[in-house]
């Protein structure tokens, strides 16, 4: 062979790899050589506000990624929208996200009614509607929704919890229970009264919800002490979490208090409401609380307040959420390490779905994420922890909170 012939034969040769090398990428809207498009809302404005620091942790954790040379070459941006925690509203943002500037995926979106106001329209363009902050269980059913998936336990698996908790420990439980009127507050209620069994009618001696909506839960707390019950089932969003706990102090009303893991933020919670008010709360835990001083020299938690300091400097070092954000934003960018070069949404959920013994760093020792297609659940496990007055203590063993 010529060294024309040769020269055309090697040309040839790297043009066919070349090609087939090119068709191996798969992208749909939001996905390029350079760019990972992804959208979500948030409550930045509205009675939610302080979860808005979610969605500035979990930037602050792409930037670091960006900065690293993104995911597999590609740099991740976060179109992170404001929805005042109203359905209508992100009904609206959500759309712009898709049809207008044509995100891959929306990620980690807050708030139960606002994702389910959405839910119908992402599964049926086939958008992915993944790692929510809401751990409602109809998140959780591939069957009907195969295109959408939470991050945090299923509520009604926490609920669960705290109602084993609730009969091993208190004698002669009496349970009044504080709800928002949701899917939020129905899942717990539902999760504890079926762990209950048939003494939850007994036991559950009163219920009384509140609307995101309304100023202040003062009477509905004030109708719960009322009972004289020695177990209060606080399920509230922050707001409302700091108000029901102060006014219950106010009232002299001391029960065994239980409160959400969204409303366990000593930053926005605890300290709002009053040390003394919220000393002996117990709530549930999958990550690491910032504040307590046993992981002052564990790596992990080093790392990620040299990531605060760096890329979220105006965040607060004792906010538990900003651990969330960055569990959140690592979930996310192993699926896209894992779709490699098919940035397809249906690859983005089949990757979703694969998740095996995954460990973000932050997540408490024990828990690792899972799924598969008929199991959209990432988490299985928490511990239970309670505020001792200047922190949340982690205490007993890892509980299940797989919803069977």
């Amino acid at each position: 062979m010529g060294m024309i012939a040769k020269a055309t034969a090697a040309f040839l040769a790297f043009a066919v790899a070349a090609a087939a090398a090119h068709a191996q990428k798969k992208y749909d809207p939001g996905a390029s050589d350079s760019e990972i498009k992804l959208g979500q809302t948030m409550p930045y404005s509205g009675p939610l506000s302080g979860f808005a620091t979610l969605a500035k942790a979990e930037l602050a954790y792409f930037d670091m990624i960006n900065a690293q040379g993104g995911v597999n070459g590609r740099k991740i941006r976060l179109i992170s929208l404001d929805d005042g925690t109203s359905p209508p509203k992100t009904v609206e943002q959500t759309r712009k996200l898709v049809e207008e500037d044509q995100v891959l995926a929306i990620s980690g979106s807050l708030g139960t009614a606002t994702n389910a106001a959405i839910q119908k329209y992402l599964n049926t363009r086939k958008v992915p509607q993944l790692f929510l902050a809401t751990g409602a269980s109809r998140w959780n059913d591939p069957k009907n929704f195969p295109w959408t998936m939470t991050l945090t336990p299923i509520y009604t698996a926490e609920a669960s919890i705290y109602a084993a908790y609730v009969m091993k420990e208190v004698k002669d439980p009496k349970v009044a229970v504080l709800y928002q009127n949701d899917d939020f507050g129905k899942d717990f209620i539902k999760g504890f009264r079926d762990r209950l069994g048939d003494k939850a009618s007994s036991i559950v001696v009163r219920e009384v919800s509140y609307e995101v909506t309304d100023a202040t839960v003062d009477s509905q707390v004030i109708d719960l002490a009322s009972t004289k019950a020695n177990v209060f089932l606080n399920i509230s969003t922050p707001k409302f979490a700091v108000q029901a706990i102060r006014k219950a102090h106010e009232l002299g009303w001391k029960p065994l208090q239980f409160v959400d893991n969204p409303a366990a933020s000593i930053a926005i919670v605890m300290r709002p409401a009053g040390i003394e008010a919220s000393k002996g709360i117990v709530s549930a835990a999958f990550v690491k609380d910032p504040t307590d001083p046993q992981y002052k020299d564990d790596p992990e938690f080093q790392a990620w307040v040299a990531w605060m300091k760096k890329y979220f400097p105006s965040g607060s070092l004792e906010d538990v959420q900003n651990v969330v954000g960055y569990v959140q934003a690592q979930t996310m960018v192993q699926v896209l390490k894992q779709c490699g070069d098919t940035l397809t949404r249906e690859n983005v959920m089949r990757q979703a779905a694969s998740l095996k013994n995954f460990h973000p760093a932050m997540l408490l020792k024990g828990i690792d994420m899972n799924t598969a297609p008929n199991d959209y659940q990432p988490m299985e496990e928490l511990l239970l922890q309670r505020f001792n007055g200047e922190r949340f203590e982690v205490f007993g063993e890892l509980l299940s909170a797989k919803v069977k």
